[in-house]
């Protein structure tokens, strides 16, 4: 097979970068695209340029012979027949048209005999054609064979008295010299082209190497930042679309960046709570331990204070067992259908004893039956948790309204009471782990810093949100709203 020099330098070259790329890179697909976007327009102008070229030169050609033959036929049409009797200047013009053309003359009268034939091979012969009858019907005809070189062109012969067609010319003429003339133009277009391709294709390869640095930038600040968390962040412009996925990379990086210092954080405060406790027992037990004749009386208040001790690091570690607990089984929801108005009036029922301590009124407000698909379990420790906080940090006297409604698509349960309130600086912080709002007083009142997270760990855990809205000492009010039918 043959080919050409160009082609050979193309082949060459894209066999050469395929060894130094992958053939999924983006490097080589932008670098391919590249080449097949400058070969394909070359191909098209080739074929095209030299299609129409041909057909332009044998157009030329054909009205060419044509206008010879119309010549001649005006003259044989003055002749009495087209034998032996036609003057010798016709016979030479007829010559001289076969050598000028490279081609053959042939006359034919009407019942279809060649009575003249410039190669003196057919004379006397006849000949049926569908160009020859059509001919004879007064249309000339043309006809061009690519395969077989030659243009074949008929010309009517009409009596210059009668106007009736008495017979045809037939002349068939070599098309060799357009041939040899394409042949080279279309050698001169693909060295041109092969030219072309061979910059092209540098280019190509330039480009796809200049186009892809910004991602390799991308990459290795993503392999830099799995040996470590960087302060600085990914800055890259080079596209908009290099400038979106840094952005998102950046906004990931600072949500892994909260996580880990949430863990850390989670880490620390678990210490701290759970330290707590037990340095208060081991402080009750020395001075216990290094005093001599202590009385009945003062053992007993030690105890009594031990064993508040000990509730308290119950309390941490049976809240730490729930949250750890519903994080681990996110994704194994026990669904049921649920009657949600008796729900809360059971968990208003077992907490009502907490709140008459302190005098604290607990009404609930139903404004319609609710029936809700629930994990009733995960529910019921989010709606305690949140009627629980609320009871705890309330003023004496104070009150708790709870109300329940529904629509065609969610439940709404909202707790609103008469207490302290949170400040807003306060409101985004509330639902992370062992926060407290009012941290002079969270040790009398007893919470761990863990029942909001765990009512909005529950709620999310329903496909639900949670808000809040509160003013300092006016009151605090969660608003939370759960599908009635849950979808996994």
């Amino acid at each position: 097979m043959y080919i050409r020099s160009g082609e050979l330098v193309i082949i060459l070259g894209v066999k050469k970068y395929l060894k130094r790329s992958r053939l999924g890179s983006l490097r080589f697909q932008i670098g391919f695209l590249i080449i097949l976007a400058g070969i394909i327009p070359v191909l098209i102008i080739e074929g095209v340029l030299l299609s129409t070229y041909e057909k332009r030169a044998v157009n030329v050609r054909t009205a060419e012979i044509q206008s010879q033959c119309t010549i001649l036929c005006n003259q044989l049409g003055d002749s009495s027949d087209l034998k032996g009797k036609n003057s010798e200047f016709i016979k030479t013009e007829l010559d001289q048209l076969t050598n000028i053309y490279n081609g053959r003359v042939m006359l034919i009268d009407d019942n279809f005999q060649i009575m003249e034939d410039t190669y003196g091979m057919d004379d006397g012969k006849t000949i049926v054609s569908g160009d020859v009858i059509q001919c004879l019907k007064g249309q000339g005809t043309s006809h061009y064979d690519s395969g077989n070189r030659y243009i074949e062109v008929t010309s009517p012969i009409a009596d210059s008295q009668t106007n009736e067609v008495k017979g045809v010319m037939l002349v068939s003429v070599s098309t060799d010299t357009i041939v040899d003339t394409l042949h080279e133009l279309r050698s001169s277009v693909r060295t041109v082209g092969g030219v072309i391709l061979i910059i092209w294709v540098l280019i190509a390869l330039v480009f796809s190497k200049l186009m892809v640095r910004p991602f390799i930038r991308i990459t290795r600040s993503l392999e830099n930042a799995t040996a470590g968390y960087d302060e600085s962040m990914l800055h890259e412009n080079a596209y908009t679309e290099t400038r979106q996925m840094t952005e998102a990379f950046n906004k990931m990086l600072g949500r892994l960046r909260v996580l880990d210092d949430s863990r850390t954080e989670f880490v620390s405060n678990v210490s701290h709570e759970l330290k707590t406790p037990l340095t208060s027992m081991k402080v009750l037990s020395d001075s216990l331990l290094t005093q001599e004749d202590v009385p009945v009386e003062l053992y007993k208040e030690f105890m009594g204070d031990l064993s508040e001790e000990i509730e308290r690091e119950n309390k941490i570690i049976n809240d730490l067992l729930s949250l750890v607990k519903m994080d681990k089984t996110a994704d194994t929801m026990n669904i049921s259908s649920v009657n949600i108005n008796t729900l809360v009036e059971r968990i208003l029922k077992q907490l009502r004893p907490i709140a008459a301590k302190n005098n604290i009124e607990v009404v609930l407000e139903s404004f319609r039956p609710v029936t809700a698909e629930v994990d009733e379990v995960k529910l019921s420790l989010a709606i305690t948790n949140l009627v629980e906080n609320a009871i705890k940090y309330n003023q004496e006297n104070g009150w708790v309204h709870v109300a329940l409604n529904a629509d065609h698509k969610l439940f709404y349960i909202e707790v609103a009471d008469s207490g302290i309130g949170i400040a807003p600086e306060e409101t985004d912080h509330i639902f992370e782990r062992f926060y407290r709002v009012d941290k002079s007083h969270s040790r009398e009142i007893g919470g761990t810093g863990l029942g909001l997270a765990i009512a909005r760990s529950a709620i999310v855990m329903h496909r639900g949100a949670i808000k809040v809205y509160s003013q300092p000492g006016k009151g605090t009010t969660f608003t939370v709203k759960i599908p009635l039918t849950y979808v996994s």
